[in-house]
């Protein structure tokens, strides 16, 4: 499958937002410590010492960096150019040599397929303008057998009304994009494109899926 660059998948609205929330978001805490770890473990299963990771929406880094002693080499992309100099700062600082940051989006790094043995999109789906233009290129992207992981608040299992709220909050500069779908509508855009799911897991009502899915052989 290949991703048309008319499928936009960012915009300079979305970067714009980020960038100007990049220190506060970079100074908060992980909200649920012991969630996010268990979605490191569950990860790491699937990563080798040998592997090329690519992680699109990187945010500030520290997915990026935590998983970096175990694979051969990391690159992290995010639209927000404040976003990319503090995951920089934290990876000097940490003396982490395995990882590239990169301001793109995942659109431009698409172009070269099959280059990738994991691909992680971690709350990232639900802040994309298409979902499955996003899922397509990571299909791209990945070696046979590759995998893809995910973690996607599905608004539409319970917060319908953002259909409504997203766009104005959009507008006025207050929100960042949000599409609203399901969780059995991100399953189905998962598998449509060719994955085979290996792994799902919430941990509880109103929680963020996390998905690890693999490209077939």
């Amino acid at each position: 499958m290949t991703v048309t660059h008319s499928n936009r998948l960012a915009t300079p609205r979305s970067a714009r937002f980020w960038d100007r929330i990049a220190s506060r978001y970079a100074k908060r805490p992980v909200a649920d410590e012991a969630t996010y770890q268990k979605k490191l473990q569950m990860t790491r299963e699937f990563l080798k010492p040998h592997m090329k990771v690519f992680e699109f929406g990187c945010g500030t880094g520290s997915t990026a960096l935590a998983h970096a002693p175990h694979v051969a080499h990391i690159h992290a992309t995010d639209i927000s150019a404040q976003m990319i100099e503090i995951a920089k700062s934290k990876a000097g600082d940490a003396g982490i040599q395995n990882v590239e940051f990169e301001q793109a989006s995942i659109e431009s790094i698409a172009a070269n397929s099959a280059q990738y043995d994991v691909v992680l999109g971690l709350s990232i789906l639900h802040l994309l303008d298409n979902r499955d233009a996003a899922i397509a290129a990571v299909y791209d992207m990945l070696e046979p057998g590759g995998i893809f992981v995910s973690s996607t608040a599905c608004l539409g299992d319970h917060m319908k009304i953002f259909k409504l709220i997203a766009p104005l909050g959009k507008f006025f500069g207050v929100l960042p994009t949000l599409s609203v779908f399901t969780t059995p509508n991100l399953i189905e855009s998962i598998e449509d494109t060719g994955f085979e799911i290996q792994a799902k897991w919430s941990p509880g009502k109103n929680k963020s899926l996390f998905i690890i899915a693999r490209k077939p052989l």
